[in-house]
């Protein structure tokens, strides 16, 4: 107990390192390094095949956890691992541009937090697209991180970082990755089952007044969404917000009917900040948590080095 404890206390660290200084530059970053070399890998592992793509996935791991032991800090592992305050940063910026009117800006911003074509999307739809990004990657840019650095250290943190990167870069349902990028796709399931339940809960716990609508819509419209994880999180927020989130969208020619999330009215551009609020509280109240283990683990530690004591 006091070893998890006091990985707690490391895990917060990070965390507070990432809201204080943010993510290192864009060359500069592990992340970006990494994905570098898994862009060199996948050239020498790519197949149409299932096989390949598991191959290209467990050396991407391996990679993850040999950099988590050789870094050794929790903390710092974390901080590179997480990024809460850019997040949130850049959805703010977004639905201020959105709500001043200036959507050829917020449109040209939209692609750092999704994938999905802006150039059709009117201010509702720009304000949807990030709310929906700020649900998602508060699950995997920060609740999955901290909670693989709480379970396996920092070995697990750059693991989970890993995973999380090659599902970005060949989890896609496309005739190139469909084989290929199905093991990276479902190991990233399986690696945010738990944290985008963590974070529901934590949306609800923030949002007292809305918390039976959070969960309402989570138990009724997530199951409909094509993702396990995502679809959570977005839900959770569409329950807090009083919104709905979901329905049709586009990734360039391919349109997805995504299904609807939650009961209200569209979102407009104010409902950006609302969101990213959210989780930043969602942020604020992990951070207590992991910090209440760690001083309970201190206090333990204390009151057993007295008993011990002659």
């Amino acid at each position: 107990m006091n070893r998890l404890a006091r990985r707690c206390g490391a895990v917060a660290a990070g965390l507070l390192l990432d809201r204080l200084a943010g993510e290192p530059p864009g060359e500069a970053h592990p992340v970006a390094w990494f994905g570098r070399l898994m862009e060199r890998l996948e050239e020498r592992f790519w197949a149409d095949s299932r096989w390949r793509g598991i191959a290209y996935t467990v050396v991407g791991v391996a990679v993850g956890v040999l950099a988590g032991r050789l870094m050794r800090s929790v903390t710092t592992a974390v901080a590179f691992s997480t990024a809460g305050r850019e997040l949130r940063r850049v959805a703010a910026g977004v639905g201020e541009a959105a709500g001043v009117g200036d959507l050829a800006r917020a449109r040209s911003e939209l692609p750092a937090l999704v994938g999905r074509d802006p150039s059709n999307l009117d201010a509702s739809g720009v304000a949807a697209a990030s709310i929906e990004s700020v649900a998602e990657n508060s699950v995997d840019a920060v609740i999955a991180p901290a909670f693989w650095a709480v379970v396996a250290g920092a070995p697990g943190a750059l693991a989970y970082r890993a995973i999380n990167t090659m599902d970005a870069m060949v989890g896609h349902r496309n005739e190139r990755y469909g084989r290929f990028g199905w093991a990276a796709a479902r190991l990233d399931d399986l690696a945010n089952y738990v944290p985008a339940r963590i974070f529901a809960a934590l949306v609800a716990a923030v949002v007292p007044e809305r918390a039976r609508e959070v969960l309402a819509t989570v138990r009724r419209d997530a199951p409909a969404h094509p993702s396990p994880n995502a679809g959570i999180a977005e839900a959770a927020v569409a329950g807090a917000l009083g919104r709905e989130l979901g329905g049709p969208l586009r990734y360039g020619p391919i349109l997805e009917n995504r299904p609807l999330l939650g009961i209200g009215p569209r979102p407009a551009p104010a409902d950006v900040r609302r969101a990213v609020d959210i989780a930043d509280r969602v942020e604020r109240v992990l951070l207590a948590v992991l910090g209440l283990a760690w001083l309970l683990g201190a206090a333990r530690r204390a009151s057993t080095a007295g008993r011990l004591t002659p």
